[in-house]
């Protein structure tokens, strides 16, 4: 450039100037030619069509500076501007799949900044460039080219303006490739104003900036790192940063401003463009501000890592339902997820990894649960699904689907690692009557928690819950935690599963069928206020301690009793351990003076006593305990109970502790 303005203008034949001038220029179009040879950049379409315009640019600029130096011509316009003019499209078509590829979603944000500031532009090209260009009457290829050159302008600025506020890689490339385009903008729009007041020569400071621009250009190509300038890249979080808020802020200032220059001119001929620009910039501003006000409720309701819905979206949608279920009974379940070992998964792989693990499981279940499911990000490693419609009123059905669809193949980690991911689950069904959305989320996690103390990778149904009676739940959580003191999860949820299931088959009225549920759930309560040493010591207890153990009891019926409206769920707890013969404890009754729901306690806890393992003494096989059965019938049993109960054994309507835990119906 320095050499461009040393030399003289005749340097004999030809003007050195013209040599150096088109060099320079046709140098950028080369150094694209052989950065994409070298660096094979994506989209390489992109930079094919940014060299093309380079090379048209350079044949403008020969054309232009021999006709000027070598002829001596000046005419305008010239064929050198037809030149001039096309580069434009080649390089706004470049610069469309550049910005494109850069970005994998939409931009809408980065879109309205940019046609605010471009509808900015216009309407001070307007009132300083097209409105008097279009008065001086010239003629009309004159016009036409003097108004082409803004028109083109204002389109590769919007185009410029996009690439500057998208998303993608912003190293030393995008700064020299941005340079080119404010050079070509800058140097053009002053070439105008210079041409509109009859002022322009050639070779002023204006070659300087063109020079500098296509300069610019060949090094951008040349660049190593250009080759990822158009790696596609998420579009930038919107944020209300001050510099976002400040250019369209200031931008529909000009609109006012400029009619203050008109009215201190006393010229007003320019009113209704400036009227249609503040309509324009108006609109675009308030479909920016909307554009804001949704992005931020989607980033408050949406988890950033898994795109699936918040937790706070969760629980108030849970919410309004939990209040239509109410008014119109319409089934409403909950099921709660957690990504079994998961902490592993981050202290031998890295956070990074246990990432793509949640990512890829919340894919998963997304796939499951379909598009219209209310599924969320609860936790750090915890889903939720909010169940409504038919499939509510056995959401286990669902949980089991989306656990299968979980642990089916292996989460890829990388290209060499892979790993087994399993989930366990635990549901609950709410009832018309209820109407607390935090009792159903508790009630679900207290299944859960039976699920993963229970061997994980499984679902367990919670109960339908009540928070009208809050000592309920409390107790449930009471039963749930002495069976873990037992080191058998899910004990009372089988219990009562099988009691249910055997007094139905004695043909009892639902409320007694439900009673025998209900009680078969609580039946163990008592054992809470036992010391822990006591209920898993390994060899015989003494007196003592045997008098405290046949409290239990008497001790559960106490606790129980609290509950309303409950007393025959606390006389089956109260006589769940009294024997057929009268020998039982607490109260030493006999034959049916001891309750029916008792009766079928006494054999259902049996079973689940002599089929787990205890620290005492191992499980019994499935014919051993059968034969204990069948040994206390009319001792310690019912005698007509063990046998409907063992009917059902043969049968498969009551099944084992173990398939007992992951239950596909409420207690």
């Amino acid at each position: 450039m320095a050499l461009y303005y040393a030399l003289p203008v005749p340097a004999g034949g030809v003007p050195s100037r013209v040599l150096v001038y088109c060099a320079v220029s046709a140098s950028a179009a080369v150094a694209v030619w052989w950065g994409v040879v070298r660096h094979r950049p994506r989209p390489r379409a992109a930079w094919v069509l940014l060299g093309l315009s380079q090379a048209v640019y350079a044949l403008a600029d020969t054309a232009f500076y021999t006709a000027h130096y070598v002829f001596g011509q000046t005419r305008y316009p010239f064929v050198a501007d037809v030149l001039y003019l096309a580069h434009y499209p080649l390089v706004v078509a470049g610069l469309v799949v550049l910005v494109r590829a850069r970005r994998s979603g939409r931009d809408l944000a980065g879109l309205l900044d940019a046609a605010s500031l471009t509808v900015v532009a216009a309407l001070l090209s307007w009132v300083f460039v097209l409105g008097p260009q279009t008065r001086l009457g010239t003629s009309p290829l004159v016009e036409a080219a003097s108004v082409a050159y803004p028109l083109m302008d204002l389109v590769l600025l919007l185009v410029a303006l996009c690439l500057v506020f998208g998303s993608g890689p912003r190293g030393a490339p995008f700064v020299l490739l941005t340079g080119w385009l404010a050079a070509i903008l800058t140097a053009d729009t002053a070439y105008v104003l210079q041409r509109l007041a009859g002022t322009y020569e050639a070779g002023n400071f204006l070659d300087a900036v063109w020079l500098a621009g296509n300069l610019a250009l060949g090094a951008c190509a040349l660049h190593p790192a250009m080759s990822g300038l158009g790696l596609p890249a998420e579009a930038p979080e919107p944020r209300l940063s001050a510099p976002r808020l400040a250019l369209p802020s200031a931008g529909a200032l000009v609109g006012p401003a400029v009619l203050l220059v008109e009215h201190a001119k006393g010229e007003w001929r320019d009113v209704p463009v400036i009227a249609a620009c503040c309509a324009v910039l108006f609109a675009l501003g308030a479909a920016r501000l909307a554009g804001m006000a949704v992005d931020q409720r989607r980033l408050a309701t949406t988890d950033s890592l898994t795109l699936l819905r918040s937790r706070r979206y969760f629980e108030a949608r849970l919410a309004d339902d939990v209040a239509a279920a109410r008014r119109s009974g319409v089934p409403l379940g909950v099921v709660i997820l957690d990504v079994d070992r998961f902490k592993s998964v981050n202290d031998r792989f890295g956070h990074p990894a246990g990432d793509r693990v949640l990512v890829e499981v919340a894919d998963r279940l997304r796939a499951v649960a379909g598009p219209g499911a209310v599924l969320a990000r609860y936790g750090g490693e915890e889903f939720a699904v909010v169940v409504t419609g038919p499939q509510a009123e056995d959401p286990s059905g669902l949980a089991e689907r989306l656990r299968d669809g979980v642990s089916r193949r292996p989460v890829r980690l990388d290209d060499r690692t892979s790993i087994t991911v399993t989930v366990s689950a635990g549901t609950a069904v709410f009832e018309p009557r209820h109407d607390s959305a935090q009792a159903l989320v508790s009630a679900a996690d207290r299944a859960l928690y039976l699920a993963k103390g229970s061997g994980r990778d499984r679902v367990v149904a919670g109960g339908a819950v009540s928070p009208e009676d809050p000592l309920g739940g409390y107790l449930d959580q009471v039963a749930d935690l002495v069976d873990l003191r037992l080191a058998c999860p899910g004990r009372s949820l089988a219990i009562a599963e099988w009691a249910r299931t055997v007094a139905g088959h004695l043909d009892l009225p639902p409320a007694r069928v439900r009673t025998a549920g209900r009680a078969g759930r609580l039946l163990d309560v008592g054992l809470a206020v036992l010391p822990e040493e006591l209920l898993v010591r390994p060899g015989p207890l003494t007196e003592r301690e045997w008098e405290l153990l046949r409290a239990h009891p008497d001790s559960g019926a106490r606790l129980v009793a609290v509950l309303p409206e409950e007393g025959e769920v606390v006389a089956a707890i109260r006589g769940h351990h009294e024997r057929w013969d009268g020998s039982g404890y607490p109260e030493g009754l006999a034959g049916e003076e001891i309750g029916v729901e008792a009766r079928v306690l006494a054999v259902c806890d049996a079973w689940a006593a002599m089929r787990a393992d205890h620290p005492y003494r191992g499980a019994l096989s499935r014919e051993q305990a059968v034969a204990e059965l069948r040994a206390g019938r009319g001792t310690q049993f019912d005698p007509r109970l063990v046998d409907v109960f063992l009917d059902l054994v043969e049968r498969g309507a009551v099944g084992d502790l173990a398939a007992g835990l992951a239950l596909t119906r409420p207690v």
